[in-house]
């Protein structure tokens, strides 16, 4: 059975108030570095054999702290990067939630394409075939970690669940959270969801 840990990066200064998506120099701050600590102790006697991040430095910088308990490397896979939003990058959350196409976003995410960006579909199909992918390689009972974002962890998620894409907003995850989707006999299943080590560890 192929473990997956999906991990959501940690806060950063753009969290709940910028869409950041795939622009760089976004590095985690003060309270996403305890964050990314304390997911990695909550990780520490897991059996793991990798560990996979997006390539923006707020994942990389999530998963470093979890492949170093383990004595690994953080490899780069650039199937986990972010959705590409396009001329939403860099709005305010107030800017964004007032747009016309934000409704559409909500009820019928099916149908949106971000200008300049690629749709939820694309997306979701980008994550699904990386997931797949990664299980091929990682047979044989192996626990893998992918750091990762907030939309792509919902788009895997939704789709292995078997939720139409419309309502895949439905699904919380939070910074620096775990989700776990395991795979035995080429059935998957979704045994944790949005664990947040930094509210229960104290």
């Amino acid at each position: 059975m192929t473990t997956f840990l999906l991990v959501r990066h940690g806060l950063n200064d753009f969290t709940g108030k910028r869409l950041a998506g795939r622009l760089p120099g976004v590095h985690l701050n003060e309270a996403g570095r305890a964050q990314a600590l304390k997911t990695a102790e909550a990780l520490r006697n897991m059996p793991i054999s990798a560990v996979y991040a997006s390539p923006l430095e707020r994942t990389i910088e999530t998963a470093q702290p979890i492949a170093e308990v383990h004595q690994l490397p953080v490899l780069i896979n650039d199937g986990l990067i972010e959705m590409d939003f396009g001329d939403w990058v860099g709005q305010t959350e107030e800017v964004l939630h007032a747009r016309d196409d934000w409704k559409t976003l909500l009820a019928n995410a099916s149908a949106m394409r971000f200008a300049g960006g690629e749709t939820y579909q694309e997306a979701q199909t980008r994550m699904v075939s990386t997931i797949e992918s990664l299980r091929v390689k990682h047979h044989d009972d192996q626990m893998i970690v992918c750091v990762t974002h907030c939309d792509t962890v919902r788009l895997i998620l939704a789709h292995y669940f078997g939720m139409p894409l419309d309502l895949f907003h439905r699904i919380t995850i939070d910074t620096a959270s775990i989700s776990m989707l395991e795979f035995g006999n080429d059935i998957p299943r979704i045994s944790l969801m949005n664990y947040r080590p930094d509210q229960l560890l104290g």
